[in-house]
């Protein structure tokens, strides 16, 4: 088994119907696939501020709705937790790399925690963290 993590633009690719990306998704075991809870807390708060942000009811009924979906969407991957000891090895890949933004050296440290590879069009920033293996799975 290889473990596969979702990072957020993939993640929403395949929420939006990108159809290469639902077609990779699909063709692995959903026990192969992941997503880090980084990427929960940055959905979950894209539409917090949405909802924030609302001036007209049609604006606030959509960002609830797919606040509401967006639940029962993540329910459907093992969402892997910021550990302690991924906690440690960010603080060491942040020392290492300070252009790579923090959520996606987060999002990389509980990969490499877990042995996994991470599913990103970001190849630019996530191929200069050493040790750890990245797929895009939107081409």
């Amino acid at each position: 088994m290889s473990l596969h993590v979702l990072d957020t633009d993939i993640m929403t690719l395949y929420q939006n119907g990108h159809p290469r990306v639902v077609q990779k998704v699909l063709a692995h075991p959903v026990a192969d696939l992941a997503i880090a809870v980084i990427s929960v807390e940055e959905e979950l708060t894209g539409w917090y501020t949405k909802l924030r942000q609302a001036r007209k009811r049609d604006q606030l009924a959509r960002a609830y709705q797919r606040l509401s979906e967006s639940v029962p969407f993540f329910a459907r991957f093992q969402i892997l937790s910021f550990t302690e000891p991924a906690i440690v090895r960010y603080d060491n890949l942040r020392a290492a790399y300070r252009r790579i933004g923090k959520s996606d050296l987060r999002i990389a440290a509980i990969a490499l925690e877990h042995g996994a590879s991470v599913v990103t069009r970001n190849l630019h920033d996530f191929k200069q963290v050493s040790g750890l293996t990245i797929e895009d799975w939107s081409k």
